[in-house]
């Protein structure tokens, strides 16, 4: 497979290998932080189609090359030169990395996902949707995407809508990244293995099944911090609106409280009141499949909206860190614009999964 080379030429952003019975990817665009680019996202495809029905491959490994991560999330620069131009090759992007979340989710044979360092946006669709996720004292995830004026994508609300209690709400709002115990505690990773330890892991999984091998490896973690703000967070995170959370965050007279409602006004008005839209809606969308469907339409008309540019030009491009958020208060957002995110796209452009 590493041979393979795509339409740009690109045959190493991703590098895939057998070793013994277990395919390895490697997300190889190190400086990057292994952003996911589209051709990146076929290339694994491809190979995971082909493993699924190679008897000689048992297991499949997910790892990023270089220290910092497994995945920094999509080319976001990409998306926002996209979104500026009006153009679609965003949305030819996210039907084909939305395919490949519900590939990994369903996947029939152990999928382990090395979820060291940095592990965010896309970064999560391809690690978390996995039936063996294994977190290390480096680790911090997060969906950050309101930061930017987007929603969290690649089944992230999914995810976030089925951790306890209001975690999930907590994290998809805030954007904040966790560490290992945290992650575990949402339910966004499995297993918990020191980093220096990883090479061991990796090397006794080519002769070895996955189970087996993190029975001997796998630890606990360092204490995290969302059990000990449980209380707080599930009260503040229950109210029906974005505004009303805030309210609440700071009456609580609880520091931590008081820095999630600032963090959450630093985010895109729009894009807070349609991701607790849509985590409230996948609550009640069951299946993996019909959120990811629910989260194209988002996506594709967050893309035409004025937040996701502005929000990738502070703080990627000119990262001023000061965008001009269109309309600039929550109070601005209406029930109308909100419900335009969820709009149906037409039938020949609609994501069909479930």
């Amino acid at each position: 497979m590493a041979g393979v080379k795509t339409e740009d030429g690109a045959d190493d952003t991703a590098l895939f290998t057998t070793e013994g019975h277990t395919g390895v990817i490697t997300l190889n665009r190190p400086r990057a932080l292994n952003a996911l680019t589209h051709p990146m996202v076929l290339r694994i495809t491809e190979a995971l189609t082909a493993w699924e029905h190679d008897p000689a491959v048992a297991q499949v490994l997910i790892r990023g090359a270089g220290e910092r991560g497994l995945c920094a999330g999509g080319d976001i620069r990409a998306i926002h030169d996209d979104a500026k131009a009006g153009g679609d090759a965003s949305e030819d992007f996210w039907r084909d990395e939305y395919r490949l979340n519900a590939l990994i989710a369903r996947y029939p044979k152990p999928y382990v996902a090395l979820m060291d360092g940095i592990v965010m946006g896309g970064g999560v669709g391809l690690s978390a949707h996995g039936s063996v996720r294994v977190v290390t004292e480096r680790s911090r995830v997060a969906m950050p995407e309101t930061g930017i004026g987007f929603v969290p994508d690649v089944g992230g609300t999914h995810l976030l809508a089925r951790a306890p209690g209001e975690l999930g709400t907590h994290l998809a709002l805030t954007g904040a990244a966790v560490g290992a115990a945290d992650a575990l505690l949402c339910g966004l990773a499995d297993h918990f293995v020191p980093a220096a330890r990883l090479p061991e892991l990796t090397a006794e999984l080519a002769g070895a099944p996955a189970p087996e091998v993190l029975a001997r490896l796998a630890g606990r973690p360092a204490p995290g911090e969302l059990a000990g703000r449980r209380a707080w967070i599930d009260r503040c995170h229950a109210a029906d609106t974005v505004e009303e959370t805030v309210e609440r965050l700071l009456a609580e007279g609880d520091p931590a409280a008081k820095e999630a409602a600032e963090t959450i006004l630093a985010k895109s008005p729009t894009a807070l009141k349609v991701t607790l839209a849509a985590v409230r809606r996948a609550r009640g969308l069951g299946s993996l499949e019909r959120v990811l469907e629910q989260e194209f339409r988002v996506s594709c008309h967050a893309l035409r909206a004025p937040d996701l540019v502005e929000g990738v030009r502070a703080q990627v491009i000119d990262k001023d860190r000061r965008p001009r958020w269109s309309p600039p208060a929550l109070a601005d957002v209406s029930e109308e614009t909100v419900e335009r995110f969820f709009a149906p796209l037409g039938e020949a452009r609609e994501l069909r999964l479930s």
